[in-house]
């Protein structure tokens, strides 16, 4: 039995706070071209920026006006991120309360009202069935009334929980600096702007110990490097994906992958995939023939962990490095 996952960063599909920033077909089609690839995977993933809500004030203050950003989309748009094949989204990061609690309760309703499952408040863990096979998402930020990513005793033993009731336990962070400087990961704890980000290696290896299958990272905006940990795949960011306005996506930033990851029953990692995508506004994501995020990963990847227990061909797929690779592939380290 297996299960295969798509996983993807950050998105935000256009905001009409202050004023209308929203595609202008209202956002039916920003994303069309990825569609066809997250709709053919069992569990599709996503990170959503920002609240879901129709009208309301924002709770959120900010000390300077020309950096505070605010992201409010309409309701009508989580049909949107069905539509194009998504399953479950994280809620934990730094702009799902941009609208307050009222704002996030307001995202997870009309997320559950198209049947996409959700993770992100305090207590707040996706759960649902595939083919037969338990899954649980838990979702965690270092944001206020998130799954808190910096108690690391608490997801320890919330993560050890899950693992010891359903077959396959997906954890996600929102956490590590951001920026154009922010593609290795420190092996530290991180900061940034004086708030503390977490140590996103520590809690990562942290939860394949207490029995997460798969980790997925996002948060720095640009993408990071990838291990096999003990058999368990951990992606340490996956860049702005999906971004209408208010996230800059110039250079390295607009570069981002569709993760694809399967794993057996038990929850292990058996294959991957990188799939590049590119943001050039005002379209949405976009295949990318050059494949760039896969060219950054793999790169980082080596530069990171040197040998992070993984084969990557020039195609984008990638196995675990005590697999043969295919005829004629020419893995990388």
């Amino acid at each position: 039995m297996r299960v295969t996952f798509a996983a993807v960063g950050d998105m935000m599909l256009g905001t009409d706070y202050p004023e209308n920033h929203l595609p202008d077909d209202d956002g039916l089609g920003f994303l069309a071209n990825v569609a066809p690839v997250l709709s053919a995977v069992d569990v599709a993933f996503g990170n959503l920026e920002g609240v879901l809500v129709d009208g309301g004030e924002p709770a959120k203050t900010c000390s300077n006006a020309g950096a505070c950003y605010l992201f409010r989309s309409p309701t009508r748009y989580a049909a949107y991120l069905r539509d194009a094949g998504f399953d479950v989204m994280s809620l934990a990061n730094n702009h799902a309360r941009d609208f307050g609690e009222e704002g996030r309760s307001s995202t997870m309703d009309a997320l559950a009202n198209v049947g996409i499952h959700h993770s992100g408040r305090e207590g707040d863990f996706a759960v649902f069935e595939h083919e037969g096979i338990s899954i649980a998402v838990l979702a965690y930020a270092v944001t206020k009334n998130s799954n808190m990513l910096l108690d690391y005793e608490l997801a320890e033993s919330t993560i050890s929980e899950f693992a010891a009731t359903h077959d396959i336990v997906m954890v996600t962070f929102h956490g590590g600096a951001e920026g154009v400087d922010a593609t290795h990961v420190p092996f530290a704890e991180e900061e940034y702007f004086g708030e503390p980000r977490g140590d996103v290696v520590m809690f990562a290896r942290m939860a394949v110990d207490a029995g997460a299958d798969l980790v997925i990272g996002h948060g720095p905006h640009v993408v990071r490097a990838m291990e096999n940990y003990k058999g368990r795949l951990i992606a340490y960011s996956l860049g702005n994906f999906a971004t209408y306005y208010g996230i800059s996506v110039a250079g390295i930033k607009g570069i981002a992958p569709i993760l694809i990851a399967t794993l057996d029953g038990a929850g292990e990692f058996v294959e991957g995939k990188i799939v590049s995508t590119i943001q050039i506004r005002p379209a949405g994501p976009s295949l990318d023939p050059d494949r760039r995020a896969l060219k950054l990963m793999r790169g980082l990847t080596a530069e990171d962990f040197g040998d992070a227990g993984l084969h990557f061909a020039d195609d984008g797929r990638f196995h675990p490095r005590t697999v043969d690779v295919w005829s004629g592939a020419s893995p990388q380290p």
